[in-house]
Protein backbone atom coordinates (compact mmCIF):
# COMPACT_ATOMS: atom_id res chain seq x y z
CA UNK A 1 0.00 0.00 0.00
CA UNK A 2 1.43 3.31 -0.80
CA UNK A 3 2.23 5.65 1.79
CA UNK A 4 1.16 9.07 1.89
CA UNK A 5 4.32 11.31 1.32
CA UNK A 6 3.68 13.66 4.57
CA UNK A 7 4.75 10.57 6.23
CA UNK A 8 6.99 9.90 4.58
CA UNK A 9 9.04 13.25 5.11
CA UNK A 10 8.08 12.98 8.44
CA UNK A 11 10.05 9.75 8.94
CA UNK A 12 12.32 10.84 7.18
CA UNK A 13 12.92 14.12 9.50
CA UNK A 14 12.78 11.34 11.97
CA UNK A 15 15.32 9.17 10.58
CA UNK A 16 17.75 12.91 10.30
CA UNK A 17 16.81 13.42 14.04
CA UNK A 18 18.51 10.06 15.36
CA UNK A 19 21.91 10.72 12.94
CA UNK A 20 20.27 7.74 10.51
CA UNK A 21 20.14 7.83 6.43
CA UNK A 22 16.73 7.43 5.03
CA UNK A 23 15.85 5.94 2.33
CA UNK A 24 13.23 7.42 0.55
CA UNK A 25 11.73 5.26 -2.30
CA UNK A 26 9.65 6.54 -5.32
CA UNK A 27 7.77 4.87 -8.16
CA UNK A 28 4.96 4.47 -10.34
CA UNK A 29 2.30 2.13 -11.63
CA UNK A 30 1.59 0.81 -14.64
CA UNK A 31 -1.20 2.98 -14.77
CA UNK A 32 0.65 6.01 -14.64
CA UNK A 33 3.69 4.93 -16.56
CA UNK A 34 1.20 3.61 -19.47
CA UNK A 35 -0.10 7.43 -19.49
CA UNK A 36 2.79 9.18 -19.79
CA UNK A 37 2.59 10.25 -16.16
CA UNK A 38 6.08 8.93 -14.98
CA UNK A 39 7.74 12.50 -14.72
CA UNK A 40 5.02 14.00 -12.64
CA UNK A 41 4.20 11.78 -10.46
CA UNK A 42 7.81 10.82 -9.37
CA UNK A 43 8.18 14.21 -9.16
CA UNK A 44 5.35 15.05 -7.09
CA UNK A 45 6.40 12.00 -4.73
CA UNK A 46 9.78 13.46 -4.32
CA UNK A 47 8.32 16.98 -2.97
CA UNK A 48 5.95 15.62 -0.45
CA UNK A 49 8.47 13.29 0.43
CA UNK A 50 11.22 15.54 1.09
CA UNK A 51 9.23 18.32 2.38
CA UNK A 52 10.50 20.22 5.33
CA UNK A 53 13.94 18.72 4.70
CA UNK A 54 17.21 21.36 5.06
CA UNK A 55 19.31 21.21 2.03
CA UNK A 56 21.89 19.41 3.58
CA UNK A 57 19.40 16.62 4.80
CA UNK A 58 18.16 16.28 0.96
CA UNK A 59 22.04 15.72 0.41
CA UNK A 60 21.80 13.30 3.01
CA UNK A 61 18.58 11.54 2.08
CA UNK A 62 19.50 8.20 0.14
CA UNK A 63 17.14 8.07 -2.88
CA UNK A 64 15.30 4.94 -4.35
CA UNK A 65 13.52 5.09 -7.96
CA UNK A 66 11.48 1.61 -7.59
CA UNK A 67 8.58 1.19 -10.33
CA UNK A 68 5.97 -0.28 -8.59
CA UNK A 69 5.12 -2.16 -12.07
CA UNK A 70 8.69 -3.54 -11.89
CA UNK A 71 8.68 -4.69 -8.10
CA UNK A 72 8.39 -8.55 -7.84
CA UNK A 73 7.01 -9.07 -11.40
CA UNK A 74 10.40 -9.56 -13.22
CA UNK A 75 10.05 -6.49 -15.16
CA UNK A 76 12.35 -4.02 -14.92
CA UNK A 77 12.82 -0.79 -16.76
CA UNK A 78 15.53 -0.60 -19.31
CA UNK A 79 18.94 0.95 -18.92
CA UNK A 80 17.71 4.15 -20.75
CA UNK A 81 14.40 4.19 -18.86
CA UNK A 82 16.21 4.38 -15.75
CA UNK A 83 18.63 7.02 -16.80
CA UNK A 84 15.83 9.54 -17.46
CA UNK A 85 14.21 9.18 -14.60
CA UNK A 86 16.97 9.24 -12.29
CA UNK A 87 17.82 12.28 -14.64
CA UNK A 88 14.89 13.99 -13.75
CA UNK A 89 15.39 13.15 -10.09
CA UNK A 90 18.57 14.96 -9.63
CA UNK A 91 17.51 17.54 -11.57
CA UNK A 92 14.74 18.24 -9.19
CA UNK A 93 17.30 17.33 -6.37
CA UNK A 94 19.49 20.71 -7.80
CA UNK A 95 16.55 22.79 -8.57
CA UNK A 96 15.52 22.68 -4.12
CA UNK A 97 18.96 23.84 -3.69
CA UNK A 98 20.66 21.00 -3.00
CA UNK A 99 24.32 19.83 -4.22
CA UNK A 100 22.66 17.21 -6.51
CA UNK A 101 25.82 15.33 -7.33
CA UNK A 102 26.14 14.37 -3.57
CA UNK A 103 22.69 12.82 -3.38
CA UNK A 104 22.79 8.96 -3.78
CA UNK A 105 19.84 7.90 -6.41
CA UNK A 106 20.11 3.74 -6.10
CA UNK A 107 17.41 1.86 -8.70
CA UNK A 108 15.05 -0.80 -7.37
CA UNK A 109 13.24 -2.34 -9.56
CA UNK A 110 13.67 -5.80 -10.30
CA UNK A 111 17.22 -6.01 -10.11
CA UNK A 112 18.72 -9.50 -11.23
CA UNK A 113 22.28 -10.19 -12.25
CA UNK A 114 21.56 -10.42 -16.07
CA UNK A 115 20.74 -6.74 -15.92
CA UNK A 116 22.48 -5.10 -12.75
CA UNK A 117 25.53 -4.21 -14.94
CA UNK A 118 23.85 -2.56 -17.48
CA UNK A 119 21.58 -0.20 -14.92
CA UNK A 120 24.58 0.50 -13.00
CA UNK A 121 26.71 1.82 -15.64
CA UNK A 122 24.20 4.66 -16.01
CA UNK A 123 25.35 8.10 -15.52
CA UNK A 124 22.53 9.05 -12.72
CA UNK A 125 21.99 5.20 -11.12
CA UNK A 126 24.38 5.54 -8.24
CA UNK A 127 23.70 1.91 -6.94
CA UNK A 128 21.09 -1.10 -6.48
CA UNK A 129 18.18 -1.24 -4.07
CA UNK A 130 18.12 -5.13 -4.20
CA UNK A 131 15.28 -7.07 -3.51
CA UNK A 132 14.52 -10.92 -3.81
CA UNK A 133 17.82 -11.32 -5.88
CA UNK A 134 19.34 -10.40 -2.31
CA UNK A 135 18.21 -13.69 -0.82
CA UNK A 136 20.10 -16.29 -2.59
CA UNK A 137 24.32 -15.74 -2.71
CA UNK A 138 23.87 -17.27 -6.34
CA UNK A 139 21.57 -14.22 -7.43
CA UNK A 140 23.21 -11.52 -5.39
CA UNK A 141 26.73 -12.47 -5.85
CA UNK A 142 26.74 -11.42 -9.57
CA UNK A 143 25.14 -8.43 -9.14
CA UNK A 144 27.66 -7.50 -6.39
CA UNK A 145 30.44 -8.15 -8.79
CA UNK A 146 28.73 -5.59 -11.80
CA UNK A 147 28.97 -3.49 -9.31
CA UNK A 148 32.37 -3.73 -8.34
CA UNK A 149 33.42 -4.07 -11.52
CA UNK A 150 32.01 -0.67 -12.59
CA UNK A 151 33.73 1.11 -9.33
CA UNK A 152 37.24 -0.86 -10.28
Amino acid sequence: QRELDGLIAKNALAAHAAALKPIVCIGETLVEREGHATEKVLLSQLKGSLAGLTKEQMEETILAYEPVWAIGTGQVATPDDAQEVHAAIRGRIANAGAAADRTRILYGGSVKPDNARELLAQPDVDGALVGGASLTIGDFGPILRAAHALIG
